[in-house]
């Protein structure tokens, strides 16, 4: 571990006056973790000292994935070098990458039985390669360990790291995500240190690498983006031939974050999964608690279906 300044969990770096956080309404509320098989999963998690996003990034659905041993592998660390306004992940200077870490994903993996698994990164633009590496290495020691084990990678924009993400498509993931996260307009103030057409070319260069994986993305709303700037996203997305596309509430982590705008109602998702169907998205997964790896492994399955029956 190097010598690191410690991590910031407020992305404003000190700058941004809080912005109260709003009491939820009553279709976003969730309940506490109460099953005894939440603590195993910890428990499996903890002994082999993995981190997961799930936690990192207060998923409010943690007590319903972990309940059923579902848990999002974080890899690279736990300390990201950016700092986007909405994200309760730590920033500062990262730790160095673990080369025990695939060997211990893969562990953690057959342990817990995951059929589907989602890993996921903190951004390390410290890094040459971004972390791609890192990333073909965990689904290396996957696939050596169970091979039937689908896996689904959610990485950052590998920003200004030429050959990152030849790097991981390489690896043969089962699902290739990446998350827009929010309408251009709002890229300045709600993810400064990313591009939204840079976004959009690493999901279309997926496809022109292999187009047969399945992509995905994902939105929220709630930030203050107008519906008709949702649209053109969807229109963007289906631009680059992203199969699947997740929409959910953004819920504001601490009053140092970014305010949320409004809670977009069921209704709304209902209408915005319908207009995300209706421009050709093979999946869709549009509610207030959608998150990107939120019933990954039943959407997959829907996922492959749809494909089979689209021809």
């Amino acid at each position: 571990m190097n010598s690191a300044s410690p991590a910031i969990r407020h992305p404003e770096k000190i700058g941004r006056a809080d912005s109260p956080i709003p009491r939820k309404p009553p279709w976003i509320r969730v309940r506490a973790p109460v099953s005894p098989v939440f603590g195993e999963t910890r428990g499996v998690l903890r002994e082999l000292g993995l981190t997961t996003v799930c936690e990192e990034a207060a998923c409010p659905n943690i007590g319903e994935c972990w309940a059923q041993r579902h848990a999002t592998m974080m890899i690279l660390g736990a300390i990201c070098t950016r700092a986007c306004a909405f994200c309760n992940v730590a920033t500062g200077s990262p730790e160095r990458v673990d080369p025990g870490e695939p060997g211990r994903v893969a562990e953690a993996v057959a342990t817990l039985g995951l059929r589907h698994v989602v890993i996921t990164s903190v951004d390390r633009d410290d890094l040459d390669d971004g972390g791609a590496g890192h990333f073909a290495r965990v689904i290396g020691a996957i696939r050596a360990r169970d091979p039937a084990t689908t896996i689904e990678v959610l990485t950052p924009d590998f920003l200004r790291k030429d050959g990152a993400v030849e790097r991981v498509v390489g690896a043969r993931p089962d699902v290739y995500n990446h998350n827009l996260e929010t309408v251009p307009r709002l890229y300045p103030t709600v993810r400064p240190g990313a591009r939204y057409f840079h976004s959009l070319k690493l999901l279309d260069r997926v496809k022109q690498l292999d187009p047969a994986m399945f992509t995905k993305s994902g939105l929220m709303v709630g930030l203050g983006e107008s519906r008709e700037e949702v649209h053109q996203a969807m229109d963007d997305l289906r631009s680059a031939d992203v199969d699947f596309l997740t929409v959910g509430q953004y819920l504001q982590p601490t009053p140092k974050h970014h305010p949320i705008d409004r809670f977009w109602e069921p209704a709304e998702f209902e209408d915005l999964a319908s207009m995300a169907r209706g421009k050709g998205f093979l999946m869709v997964s549009a509610t207030p608690l959608t998150r990107s790896s939120y019933h990954a492994d039943r959407d997959f399955d829907a996922l492959r279906a749809a494909r089979l029956a689209s021809g």
